[in-house]
């Protein structure tokens, strides 16, 4: 099985590079003008839809039986054993203001296990991937998270749409750790700042209001390289809810102990 997890993981990660490819190529001509808002603040475009629907249509050629939960919605679950989530342009609102990072993100799971993860990096033409019991890679090279404390620590607490509700939380999550830690990053894109959690170049990553399609395939990288990954409350069982905190484990009591008392 894991030498059949191997062969589909490296078939993922050539999709993935080629919707990666479809959206450096229109970037080069993308107009502002053709951004839909979702929400407040939360933008999609025809370059999100046609990666997506690029990335669906190579997924179903693959032999395997699974449904699909997409950020657009252009496929749908119905109960099926194996499921692909996918978020086809994550760090859309970076890709419209010509800000790296941004990513296509792709996860296979079963239940609620992630099955395989594939997180390809448009701009730093980097494919970062992992399989269950498979360890991490990027491009071939393993990853490993770092074995930094909290005072040697690059953490990345991103900002999530929904500001009303997580103001609170972001102002005492930086109240804490500015100055604590060695620095704190916003990425604006949340597959990539857990794949940089795997990669050693962050040492945490939190946020909350996300969706299974913007995580899913980092927290398996993360996980494989060796970090932890858990839901805001700290339960390792994180893939039906809504907040993510991954670190290189060291850190990541004093992570869940700063949420807890953020009030969250």
């Amino acid at each position: 099985m894991t030498s059949d997890l191997q062969l589909l993981t490296s078939q993922v990660c050539d999709i993935a590079r080629r919707a990666g490819a479809y959206i450096r190529r229109e970037r080069q001509h993308f107009s502002e003008a053709r951004v839909e808002h979702k929400h407040a603040h939360d933008y999609v475009s025809y370059v999100d839809k046609q990666s997506e629907r690029l990335i669906v249509e190579a997924l179903r050629l693959l032999p395997v039986e699974a449904g699909f939960v997409t950020e657009e919605g252009s496929a749908q679950y119905a109960d099926e054993q194996y499921c692909w989530v996918i978020d086809p342009l994550d760090g859309t609102t970076n890709f419209i203001h010509r800000h790296p990072p941004y990513a296509v993100s792709i996860a296979l799971i079963q239940g609620r296990q992630i099955v395989l993860g594939v997180v390809y990096e448009v701009c730093a033409d980097e494919c970062f991937y992992a399989w269950q019991g498979g360890g991490a890679y990027v491009d071939g090279r393993p990853l490993s998270v770092t074995r930094h404390g909290i005072g040697e620590a690059l953490l990345c607490l991103q900002l999530p749409y929904d500001s009303e509700a997580y103001r609170p939380v972001a102002c005492h999550l930086v109240s804490v750790f500015y100055g604590r830690a060695a620095s704190v990053r916003m990425l604006g894109s949340a597959a990539i700042a857990l794949c940089y959690v795997a990669a050693g170049r962050l040492d945490g990553y939190v946020e909350k209001y996300i969706g299974r399609w913007d995580y899913m395939a980092g927290a398996l990288i993360v996980k494989e390289a060796g970090g932890e990954v858990s839901s805001f409350e700290g339960s390792p069982d994180f893939t039906t809810g809504n907040s993510v905190v991954a670190s290189n484990g060291l850190i990541h009591a004093e992570l869940l102990e700063a949420i807890a008392t953020a009030g969250s």
